[in-house]
């Protein structure tokens, strides 16, 4: 696992720019590759176990680590990820997004695997660390298809509290991004993305929302993209076991670049279903998979996309 991910980082950072040609097809199966080893790591593990003697069997590494995570996110609600909004809360997972993104001009762009990945893990109690690969992007214009940035985030929650005390979480976290990408796929220059999330839960219904702004630390991406900030909130609810039907609103206020002063906002309807557990009757058991769908929709009159479609399959470990 760990060699597989270390592989692609160095792909991501520097594989020459007449290499990405082929990464439309390697990069679904490379990410598939990760949840295939997350999957045999979690299952392999050697957990604790109470023999007919009345004994315990050892514990080994993945048994510490479930444990030790099991711990830290009991003190939060047990809410679905959002589709576009980030957790804020702290969670375990890879995942796989495919988005097609249709401009006002009817040409769609495929963003294949939408700079997600091994993100993410719980080293310590009250922090995540998330790694994001490069996605892939198919213009099916005069564009040239290639590689988006590579980024990594980390994140710490401040405050939260279970479904039994108060059904809330508190977070802050820096997502920093690479300019990685190919073709101008990404931004020229880096950038720092720090962001503040809240979420409330009343029953099995949940709100959760995001604030953030783009902090590039170069004046080519000052003069392009500028210094935007995000504001997500997804609304959710719980029916049954499984499924999460939400809305979101997804707005972005530019400052400074080519869309100075301009407000863009998307209202995104979707499904989450998740998690289906392996081994559903063990309480000890982590490992699981969740699917989900969504389409965004512009409803700003400026908007750089009519509406894109979200599909994501995700490995929850």
């Amino acid at each position: 696992m760990e060699e597989g991910v270390a592989q692609w980082l160095v792909v991501g950072a520097y594989c020459p720019r007449s290499c990405y040609g082929n990464m439309k097809n390697m990069l679904p199966l490379a990410l598939l590759s990760l949840l295939v080893s997350a999957s045999v790591c979690a299952q392999s593990g050697p957990v604790t176990e109470t023999t007919s003697t009345g004994t315990t069997a050892p514990c080994g590494f993945y048994c510490w680590w479930s444990v030790q995570t099991n711990a830290t996110q009991s003190k939060q609600p047990a809410w679905a990820v959002p589709l576009v909004t980030t957790y804020t809360g702290l969670f375990q997972v890879a995942r796989i997004d495919v988005l097609r993104q249709v401009a006002p001009a009817l040409t769609d762009t495929w963003n294949y695997g939408n700079s997600k990945g091994f993100n993410a893990i719980i080293p310590h109690t009250n922090v995540e660390v998330d790694v994001n690969l490069p996605s892939y992007i198919e213009h099916n214009t005069k564009a040239k298809d290639g590689a988006g940035d590579f980024s990594m985030l980390g994140k710490y929650r401040l405050a939260s509290g279970n479904a039994k005390h108060g059904a809330y979480v508190l977070s802050a976290w820096a997502l920093v991004t690479f300019p990685t990408g190919s073709y101008k796929n990404g931004s020229p220059n880096p950038s720092v993305v720090p962001t503040i999330g809240f979420g409330k839960g009343f029953g099995n219904f949940d709100v959760q929302s995001t604030l953030g702004v783009t902090l590039p630390t170069g004046s080519a991406a000052v003069n392009t993209s500028g210094r935007p900030i995000a504001w997500n909130t997804a609304a959710q609810y719980k029916i049954g076991k499984l499924f999460w039907p939400e809305i979101e609103s997804n707005a972005t206020f530019f400052h400074n670049g080519t869309n100075n002063g301009k407000m863009q906002e998307f209202i995104t309807p979707g499904l989450l279903i998740g998690k289906c557990g392996l081994h559903p009757n063990d309480k000890r058991s982590r490992p699981g998979l969740a699917f989900g769908a969504g389409m965004q929709i512009a409803t700003s009159q400026f908007h750089t996309y009519n509406h894109e479609l979200i599909l994501t399959a995700r490995w929850i470990y």
